[in-house]
This record gives C-alpha cells, structure tokens and sequence, in this order.
C-alpha cells in the first residue's frame, strides 16, 4: 500500500501538523497560503518550508538547457561543467554568499576511440563494447592479440597474490575474477609476471545482485602498464571454459593533466571552530545530461543555500555549502579538497552532508547507514550514526519510512569519512533493484532499478519523480537547519552565539 501523502504535500501537510500542534491555528495555516488572510501573526518559517521543489526544478531546468547547448552534458573539464559552475556561482552570489572556486589538477583518462575484444580462437566472435566488456579507466594504450590464460578463475581472491601467476605464459592475457583486492593490484600483478593484458570478469558472488553478475565499469586509479578490460560474468566463465583460447584486446587511450574546481560558499554567521558541511557533485558523466545524477542534489542544495540566510535564528554553527567537480571521474573534487585541509580546518569539520541523486523516477527514501546495520557498509567514524537517526525522525514525523542504504566509496561522502568526519545522507536510488517490499512502502515498480536511467542519455527533466525531489530536499533542509543550532550529538559541541567568529573562506566508478 502507498503510503506516501500526496495532497497536500508532505511537507506541507508536516508543517500544517506543526503548526495545530503549536496553537499557531489559523496564523500558520494562512502562512502556507491554505486559507484567507488573517491579522494573526504568521509563525517563522522552517528551512524545509522555505525551500520548494517548484524552485529547485527551476534550476534542473536550468542545469538541462545549459547541458544541451553545450554537448549534452556538464562532464568535468567541459564547457558544460563551466557554465553549471558559473550559474551557481551567480545564484550564491545574488543571495549575498562570496563563493570562491576551489581549483585542483588531476589526472584524466581519454578514451581516443572505441576499445575493441574479441574471442579469436576458438569460434572467433567479437564483443560489444558497453554491452559484453568496457575498458576500465586508466587503462594503459595497446593491442594484443595473445592466448588467454585464467588466473585462479575460482578463488575469490583471484589475481590478489603474486604466487598465482606461477609459471604464467609470457605475453598472454590474464584472465582474471573480480574480488578481494583493487583492479590496480590484479593488473599490476598480471604485469609483473609478463601479462600482455588484463581482462577481469564480475565476481558473481550474489547471483541476485545484478552488481556482481552484469558488466562493471572499474577504474585503475592511475595509468597501467597493460591494458585492461573489464566483462560480465557471463563472459568470464565462457572464457575460462574455452579451450585454446585466444583474444584480442586493443585499449587507444591517454592519461593527461587537467586542472578543474570545486564551489565553496561559506553562510554568514556561526562558530568557525565546528562546521556544517553539505555537498553534492555538480559534473556529470559525458553521456547525458545528469539530471538525476546529480542536477538534483546541486539543484536542492543550492536552493537550500539560497533561502538559508531567510531564518529569523543566528546559525550557531558555521554552514559551508559545496559543489564537488569530477565526481565520476572517482571523488576527485571531494578527495582533493579533503587533502588539501590543514588539521586544523579539517578538525574544524563538525560533519559533513552528502546529497547525490534526489529524483530517482523508481525512487526510495534512503538515509546513509551511519550505525553499520548493513554489511557492506564500511565503518563509520562516531557521529555518522546520530546524523541517521536526526534523517529518520525528521521523515517518521511527516509518517513516512525510510531504509537504510550503504555507506561505502560511491560518493563524495567518502573522503570525509576516511578523514574521521561524521558523515549522513539521502538517496533516492540508483542502479540498485527496488524489492517489493520497498514498493509497498514508496509506490512504484519492484524488481526493477530505482533510476533505470542512471548515466545514460535519458537522464533528463523528463524522468524525474518531483514527489522525491519534494520529500528528500525537505530532508536536506532540515538537517542544515538542525545541525547549524546543534551538532551536540554528533560531535559534542555546544556554540555559544557569544564565541562565533567569521572565518576567511575556502574549496561512478567502481575500485573494486
């Protein structure tokens, strides 16, 4: 059964609960514009009130005509991420902020032409790229046509240790199983027994998890010596099957230094010394225009910083809005920003607030695993847990149910996190398979993705579920709010308006 409210809205219906409960009657209603003008005084607006998703789907539709008229996308280092970056910064600028481009150099890896795989003996076939294999990014340049030799194809650390390319044949290709270790470490390890290639086959080590069995996009993290293609593992296991096999395999590929930035803007107000972070990845992959992924945090974000300086209570704590560059290039805004913190102003961090993909068309209402209730979820510095439960009551308040989703490596939440930064966070879905259960709670369609077109072209205005978009930016709202009177426990730190001081201002692809 749905359970979701749809009239009015479910923040709207919250805050017109709110405000019967506070004996603000007939002032507050006439507030949210649900009855006539009255001579009562209107109660203060709350963050999540101010912030509509009528403004925010202005600035995805703002963020779709810039990817159109600029190649389709706002990948990183294009003109597209450049004219995303200059509207924000207008916008910030017009609501009073003094934002301030956080600029670093990174490596990028640049696919020349189509990569090309194929099975020449036995029975030739030739695979489709993007369908049956993709070269992993940072993938060394060459063509090889070799006999393919599986490496420990059963183990579950196969191509982790250097004794299972005992008596390896010199120039063939590695054939190798995903798990246990990077895909820099079983590359490298082919090379250095005298590989000539590295082809690594899903894992299928959750036969109902589509993540293990399909075709995976992984990256090496920097350049090989060797080229490197990663398949399905329907494809692996007719490869370790065959007998006299030999492949192909050409990768025409370069790494070059690029230099690209992130967008800092720092809200008046608030103790210096313990800082509220919210982020979301404002690039997209080159293959459309990222709407979803991840217009809609940028967009939700930014109109929250918009309207933030609109509360009638001083912050006690200083709120720091970010918009991370080259995201799906593998957290490279977000991790350079991180290094490139003193300790001091990395201590200085209270907690930090990750918002990527707000809009899925299949969409959940998902709040990161702060606690480690999952097992996948990497463990959490102390803190991230109370930033779940502060999501959870928020959305428990309005009757709606929230499941936790991993916390892991998948976005820009991470660096934080490995740093010893509390971290939290919402998230509608992405590639993901929605269980029935999950639909009976949220509506939609189970048993398939949460956003069915996640990095592709078809990642547009028009589909996008405007009721997530309404639900979870209402959460990224409150939280700001919350955590800007309090972030007492997270972090145990209680600000004094007395002790606020204003500081000097700052700035999809799988590793395993």
């Amino acid at each position: 059964m749905r359970r979701i409210p749809t009239s009015p809205s479910p923040r709207r219906a919250s805050a017109l609960r709110r405000a019967a409960a506070g004996g603000a009657g007939l002032a507050a209603v006439v507030a949210l514009g649900l009855a006539p003008a009255s001579p009562a005084a209107a109660s203060p607006a709350s963050l999540d009130e101010l912030v509509t998703a009528d403004a925010i789907r202005g600035h995805m539709e703002n963020l779709q005509t810039i990817a159109e008229y600029n190649g389709g996308n706002r990948a990183t280092s294009t003109p597209g991420y450049d004219v995303a970056a200059n509207y924000v910064i207008d916008q910030l600028k017009q609501a009073g902020y003094k934002p301030k481009k956080n600029e670093y150099e990174y490596s990028l890896w640049r696919q020349h032409s189509d990569a090309e795989f194929a099975r020449t003996a036995p029975d030739p076939y030739t695979y489709t790229e993007d369908e049956e294999y993709a070269p992993m990014t940072f993938s060394a340049a060459g063509d090889v046509t070799a006999p393919g030799v599986p490496v420990a194809p059963d183990a579950a650390d196969s191509g982790c240790e250097a004794g299972q390319f005992e008596g390896f044949p010199e120039g063939a290709v590695a054939v190798i199983r995903r798990g246990a270790c990077s895909f820099a470490q079983k590359t490298q390890n082919a090379a250095d027994a005298g590989a000539s290639a590295a082809v690594v086959f899903n894992s299928g080590s959750d036969p109902s998890d589509p993540d293990t069995t399909e075709l995976f996009y992984g990256t090496l993290g920097e350049e090989s010596q060797i080229p490197a293609l990663s398949t399905s593992l329907a494809v692996g296991e007719e490869l370790v099957a065959a007998e006299g096999l030999e492949l192909r395999v050409f990768v025409d590929a370069s790494v070059v230094t690029e230099t690209s930035y992130n967008i800092i803007a720092d809200a008046k107000g608030g103790a210096k010394d313990n800082v509220v972070m919210a982020g979301a990845h404002l690039d997209s992959v080159p293959e459309g225009p990222g709407i979803n992924d991840n217009a809609s945090g940028s967009a939700s974000l930014l109109e929250t910083a918009i309207q933030y300086p609109e509360l009638d209570d001083k912050p006690k704590n200083k709120v720091r809005f970010a918009w991370w560059g080259t995201e799906e290039q593998g957290l490279v805004g977000s991790t350079k920003y991180v290094e490139g913190l003193s300790d001091k102003r990395l201590d200085d961090i209270g907690l930090y607030l990750n918002f990527d993909m707000l809009g899925s068309p299949n969409y959940g209402l998902l709040v990161y695993d702060g606690r480690g209730e999952l097992p996948e979820s990497d463990p959490a510095p102390s803190g991230s847990g109370a930033i779940q439960k502060t999501f959870e009551d928020y959305f428990a308040g309005q009757n709606l149910d929230t499941d936790p989703t991993v916390l892991g490596s998948r976005s820009d939440h991470y660096p934080f996190m490995s740093a010893g930064v509390p971290v939290g966070g919402l998230f509608s879905g992405g590639d993901a398979i929605k269980t029935q259960e999950q639909a009976d709670k949220w509506g939609g369609t189970p048993g398939i993705t949460f956003d069915p077109n996640y990095h592709t072209p078809e990642d547009d205005l028009d589909n996008i579920s405007w009721e997530s978009i309404d639900i979870l930016s209402g959460g990224l709202a409150h939280s700001v709010e919350t955590f800007s009177a309090s972030t007492l426990p997270v972090n145990g730190k209680v600000r004094s308006l007395s002790a606020q001081q204003e500081p000097a201002q700052l700035g999809d692809l799988w590793l395993r």
